[in-house]
């Protein structure tokens, strides 16, 4: 499905629901998981099945009828992206920018270029970005520039990290200007000048087009850029729904874990010589070791799902009050992540404990859980978050305001 018929698709339709989505994608979802570890050994990106996705209006579920959207809770959507990271944490990962936009429009009715990007979710656009670089300096800083023309801009620069750029419609960044000030714009992937590169290269992880993304003497117009940080929120944890997505995604490699641990006691495991028991699924041990399985993947949904109704909580909130929820939920979050790396990569490890050596046969493709799961977790480590948590449950320490929070 191109992307023009995904967009006629959602145009057509009646007004979306959250469980209108999750049924028109169940099928999408399951094709993804059924090729999920071949398409990861062949290269293979899903590209078809990314843009049904787009058709039946994901990016619109927390967005609020009114606006066109579904109307889903920040829970809603987490539970959505878990169900997507079970399928293929991938995919999750790749659309991490689309809901990130998505999730922006529906938190701020006076958010710059509001109106343009809902319109364009409306049309099933997909957007990457990213403002990471490989400069050589310090965390966070950006080489990328913007020279100063007639109604706009000239970008030249080099990104890394550009989650999802060969699926998008849209990419945004970050520059810096003639005067110091940082400019962030959204232009088309077309646009001349934008390359994505396919360059990505980590041990996990590998088919969420995290590559480099080429500015060559790009064009980007007034009305698509702002500068940045002319208004400071009364909650400044604007990266906490960022942080949650990414703590969703480990909680969907861990449900991903305890399913193919089931398939694989009931449809291939034998027991060891000494068992007691004559099938694998009668194995205490084994039985004992798909339990742990299943309680990392149930802890890990839980607290995402937990940190989820607290960010929605926050909406509407001004002033203290609003500064002061964003604080707990953001160290929520913060634990919430901890929680489900760690969950995660206990899933993705103990696997390999219900079979014997036939369990670590290569075409199986099970070491990618944690993989996958270390790639994600090396975004933000998690000791940074507990210790964050620590000062704040022992001397009320706010978390920083960095977006990693």
């Amino acid at each position: 499905m191109t992307l023009t018929e995904a967009s006629t698709r959602a145009d057509a339709a009646a007004p979306i629901t959250v469980a209108g989505i999750r049924a028109g994608i169940h099928p999408i979802l399951q094709r993804l998981a059924a090729t999920a570890n071949d398409r990861e050994q062949a290269r293979d990106y899903a590209f078809d099945e990314v843009q049904e996705l787009a058709g039946y209006g994901i990016a619109l579920t927390g967005i609020a009828v009114s606006d066109g959207g579904a109307g889903g809770t920040v829970r809603d959507v987490a539970d959505l992206i878990i169900a997507i990271a079970r399928a293929d944490s991938n995919v999750a990962q790749a659309l991490r920018t689309t809901f990130l936009v998505a999730e922006q429009i529906a938190r701020h009715e006076d958010l710059p270029l509001r109106e343009v990007n809902l319109d364009r979710l409306r049309r099933c656009a997909l957007f990457a970005g990213t403002s990471n670089e490989r400069s050589g300096g310090a965390s966070g800083s950006v080489a990328t520039t913007a020279r100063r023309v007639a109604d706009g801009y000239i970008v030249n620069g080099r990104k890394y990290y550009s989650t999802g750029g060969l699926y998008a419609s849209y990419f945004s960044a970050q520059a810096i200007d003639e005067n110091g000030r940082a400019i962030r714009f959204t232009v088309p992937t077309d646009r001349a000048g934008v390359e994505h590169l396919d360059d990505f290269d980590a041990v996990g992880q590998r088919l969420t087009q995290s590559g480099t993304t080429e500015l060559r003497n790009v064009r980007v117009f007034d009305d698509e850029a702002v500068v940045a940080g002319e208004h400071v929120p009364d909650n400044p944890w604007t990266g906490s729904f960022a942080q949650l997505y990414l703590a969703a995604v480990q909680a969907g490699i861990a449900a991903r874990a305890l399913d193919d641990a089931v398939w694989f006691v009931r449809e291939k495991a034998r027991p060891i010589k000494h068992s007691s028991a004559d099938r694998s699924v009668d194995d205490p041990y084994v039985r004992q070791t798909v339990g742990q399985i299943a309680a990392h993947a149930q802890a890990a949904k839980a607290v995402v799902l937990l940190a989820a109704e607290e960010l929605h909580a926050i909406r509407g909130l001004t002033g203290a009050t609003a500064r002061a929820a964003g604080a707990q939920a953001s160290v929520s979050v913060a634990q919430a992540g901890v929680v489900a790396i760690e969950s995660a990569l206990s899933a993705a490890q103990l696997l390999f404990d219900v079979g014997g050596g036939s369990i670590t046969d290569h075409h199986l493709g099970f070491d990618r859980h944690w993989r996958n799961a270390r790639t994600a977790a090396n975004h933000n480590p998690r000791q940074w978050k507990a210790s964050v948590a620590g000062a704040y449950h022992l001397t009320g320490e706010d978390p920083p305001t960095t977006g990693l929070f």
